[in-house]
């Protein structure tokens, strides 16, 4: 007789001391935070994470095992031990995801099933009945919880230094494999096809015009939905747009701006293995990572210490609380594995350089991974409204980082339309 008899398939679970057999997934991610199915409809959310997850964290960050103290200098090998052990010890004992909890509901939740997948978002009307609509995406590892300090500002102006004629209708959408939205089960949720569904979340929503912002993956979902141009996408912003992933071709000798952008290029290849991890086995990856929540906390912290204004000190511009709430809500989703796919899912696509014939507006924050050159900016994007590469301060997150100067941006821009 063989080994195992292939008429009893392997138990999916493990055994306990008592000999129980304890189930390694018991229910979907979702189900486990008590977030019923998505439907057509657009159906309000009210999250409330069982107290037993928030447990389990507690317990995970309690028995949690560090290695040894790097050897190189700085940041040089990754997150200092120092850095990292100071942030557990804060998460271990005194954050407080509840309070990220009741802002998220209190602002609005809701989830809808688009494509055949349900999209979680923040909906959040201004009381201005003329706002203008905006679609803000997110990139990673960021969340919705990026845009957050934005949302007064940007539905209510009058109270924050603006005119009524500065408001928005804003919606937040998370992600297809991030935080409440659902996670794929096949491939082929790529960009443009999540572009596809941000179009239709808009539709659905009852916006017959409306503007679309990102950077990051937030940038090249936005980019893809500028070329697909659908009849209610007025005009498209940037911080970070598609195509310097691969720029746009050199027409002769390269400015001076060209080159410093070329030269932050190829500098991210020090820091681009998370990258190449992720767009070629993010399911190897996701398995610490699920599993771990000091291994979550790192993998993400290191992105908010290289690419925050800070020269690796990301708390200058971010509160401690601010930081693990998006590390949380990755930890709490299960989405480290989930997120990490649409690195694969871009790579697969092979997607070439996007030019748009729509409005188009870019600002330039100047610790922004690569700094967008006008030139280039001139070539990709043919209606090129409105571009501002003298901002004042702000990194890759630049909405998390300075929102005052995020919001500004956009009315600037947001004010060619009205």
């Amino acid at each position: 007789m063989s080994r195992r008899d292939s008429s009893h398939p392997p138990a999916s679970g493990r055994h306990d001391a008592g000999g129980t057999t304890r189930t390694l997934v018991a229910a979907t991610d979702l189900e486990r935070l008590s977030v019923p199915p998505a439907t057509p409809a657009v159906t309000p959310l009210t999250l409330r994470v069982p107290e037993h997850l928030l447990d389990d964290l507690r317990r995970r960050l309690d028995a949690a095992r560090l290695p040894e103290r790097e050897t190189g200098t700085g940041w040089s090998q990754g997150v200092p031990l120092d850095r990292l052990r100071d942030l557990v010890e804060y998460w271990r004992r005194h954050y407080d995801w509840r309070r990220l909890e009741r802002q998220l509901n209190d602002l609005g939740q809701f989830r809808t099933l688009i494509d055949g997948l349900g999209i979680h978002f923040l909906h959040i009307r201004s009381a201005h009945a003329d706002a203008v609509p905006i679609l803000l995406t997110h990139g990673w590892p960021s969340s919705v919880v990026e845009f957050l300090k934005c949302v007064g500002p940007m539905t209510d102006p009058q109270a924050h230094g603006g005119g009524a004629e500065d408001a928005f209708h804003v919606v937040i959408p998370s992600l297809p494999g991030f935080a409440l939205s659902d996670k794929p089960t096949a491939t082929g949720w790529h960009p443009s096809r999540v572009a596809g569904a941000w179009d239709a979340l808009m539709t659905r929503l009852g916006y017959e015009r409306y503007l679309a912002q990102g950077g990051d993956w937030g940038g090249i979902v936005t980019t893809q939905l500028g070329k697909l141009r659908p009849a209610g996408l007025a005009g498209v912003h940037f911080t970070l747009p598609e195509f310097p992933i691969g720029a746009p071709p050199l027409a002769g000798q390269p400015t001076a701006e060209e080159q410093a952008a070329l030269a932050q290029m190829r500098s991210l290849d020090t820091g681009s293995g998370y990258a190449k991890q992720q767009s070629t086995r993010p399911q190897t990856l996701g398995y610490g990572l699920a599993d771990s929540p000091v291994g979550q906390a790192a993998w993400i912290y290191e992105k908010f210490g290289e690419w925050t204004d800070t020269d690796h000190d990301p708390e200058q511009v971010l509160t401690r609380d601010e930081v693990l709430d998006d590390i949380t809500l990755y930890w709490l989703t299960n989405t480290a594995a989930s997120s990490a796919r649409i690195y694969w899912e871009y790579a697969v696509a092979n997607t070439t350089t996007v030019e748009l014939d729509l409005p188009v507006g870019v600002s330039v924050f100047p610790r922004e991974i690569v700094r967008v050159p006008r030139i280039w900016a001139q070539r990709a994007f043919h209606d090129l409204v409105y571009f501002n590469d003298q901002v004042p301060a702000g990194g890759h997150f630049a909405a998390f980082e300075q929102p005052e100067i995020f919001v500004e941006e956009i009315r600037k821009f947001a004010r060619l339309f009205r």
